[in-house]
């Protein structure tokens, strides 16, 4: 089956004036202004891309990020018009601001990471003492990275750092995490409502050719964010017991476990055609606990074709 998958795309579409290739969106700028994004089955982990790709990944990510945009539209603007083919999202043309805004309402991965290791700043941000892997902040703090290139792993800033290296200026970055939490506050709603916790997620934005600021890119999809399961999370938490994961970090334990960190040196594991399976039956598995919906299949049999027809009739 993961022969029909979309890892790379090479369409010319109308009025096409440039391709951008990000770790797994493919972004085809055309003329007045408008973006076709393509969301392809790529699995980026460790800031590295994996060799195969997952079926029906792209698909998942583009419709969860296009359901959540249209779930927050009337609390923050979004890039979107149209999504013409089930991988494909279509909107407006924006020069996206160089800085992830991550926002983390509970101690997991990178946070807690780097507590275990004993700092207590994250990104300028103080983290209270005495607290356990999971632990809720008593405030959801937002941690910013710098937006790597292709291949480069994010790096960590503070919004001091933002502002004194003039990434972002101090009125834009008050509007971004205003926004920032504003997001997070519905979609933590919205997974309250599925019986899940949003644990941290990210969210990007930019400026459209107006100078309006606007989200763009996924949103609470499981490659940005990350999900417990609400049933049982104290108990968990009082065990000391991992707690129940709804996010790609299983993809990132298997590495680990496989001796992969994305370290130089480090050589990626064989992934076998049954573990990809298995890979794309926990991302529908995702989507429908996210959704709340019965996750439909497009037909993958020709999938270039596909989406290169529904682009084109859209246009």
């Amino acid at each position: 089956m993961s022969s029909n998958t979309i890892t790379d795309t090479d369409f010319n579409f109308p009025g096409q004036k440039s391709i951008y290739k990000g770790k797994v969106r493919e972004v085809y700028a055309l003329e007045n202004d408008v973006l076709v994004m393509v969301a392809t089955d790529r699995l980026s982990a460790f800031d590295v891309v994996m060799p195969k790709g997952i079926p029906y990944k792209g698909q998942i990510l583009n419709q969860i990020a296009t359901k959540m945009m249209a779930a927050t539209e009337d609390i923050v603007p979004n890039w979107l018009v149209a999504t013409p083919d089930p991988n494909v999202a279509v909107g407006h043309a924006c020069v996206p601001f160089k800085v992830e805004m991550v926002i983390r309402g509970y101690m997991s991965g990178h946070a807690a990471r780097e507590y275990k290791a004993g700092k207590r700043v994250l990104c300028g941000v103080p983290m209270p003492e005495g607290m356990k892997e999971n632990d809720a902040f008593p405030v959801p703090i937002i941690t910013p990275a710098t937006k790597a290139e292709k291949g480069d792993h994010d790096e960590d800033i503070s919004r001091e750092a933002l502002l004194e290296r003039g990434i972002v200026s101090q009125a834009d970055y008050e509007v971004l995490e205003k926004y920032t939490r504003a997001l997070f506050q519905r979609g933590s709603e919205i997974a309250a409502s599925r019986g899940l916790i949003l644990v941290d997620t990210k969210y990007e934005f930019g400026k459209t050719t107006e100078g309006e600021i606007v989200l763009i890119d996924e949103i609470h999809t499981p490659d940005s964010s990350r999900y417990f399961y609400a049933d049982g999370y104290e108990e968990r938490q009082e065990r000391g017991e991992a707690q129940k994961q709804l996010s790609k970090e299983f993809v990132r334990q298997w590495l680990i476990s496989n001796g992969f960190q994305g370290l130089d040196g480090q050589t990626v594991p064989e992934m076998s055609d049954a573990y990809i399976d298995s890979v794309s039956e926990r991302y529908i598995e995702l989507y429908e606990n996210i959704t709340g919906e019965t996750f439909v299949k497009a037909n993958i049999d020709h999938i270039h074709e596909r989406i290169e027809t529904n682009v084109l009739s859209y246009l």
